[in-house]
């Protein structure tokens, strides 16, 4: 995957939507982590460093970093149904039960567990 990949029109449509209604869109900070690995894994080609990426994406207007809370970190462990063993996708995931989010994301685990009815998702 390399910077500036395409972005499925539903999701360019519901970013699209929460800018126009001025609703924040929420970025976990597990989210940061899983950039940071995937370049340094090679297999996220950006044109700068995952930090200063992370940076600019919060740097866009709408953009909004959720809080990483303990009871979060907890409730991860007890999620319904079959969740991802991913512990990163399973913080996300009840990041997003918590606040009432939708998950929009191109890892196929969680689209999964999306389908299963556990969370809100969005495939990009």
């Amino acid at each position: 995957m390399s910077e500036g990949a395409n972005i499925a029109h539903a999701a360019v449509a519901a970013l699209d939507e929460a800018a126009q209604l001025g609703d924040p869109v929420c970025i976990s900070p597990m989210s940061a982590w899983e950039i940071g690995l995937l370049a340094a894994k090679g297999r996220l080609t950006i044109s700068v460093s995952a930090e200063a990426w992370f940076e600019r994406l919060l740097a866009t207007p709408g953009m909004q970093l959720t809080d990483l809370t303990v009871k979060t970190l907890i409730v991860s462990s007890f999620l319904p149904g079959l969740p991802p063993r991913d512990p990163a996708d399973r913080i996300i995931i009840a990041t997003a039960r918590e606040l009432g989010l939708r998950i929009v994301t191109r890892d196929q685990t969680i689209l999964d567990y999306a389908a299963q009815g556990h969370v809100n998702a969005l495939m990009c």
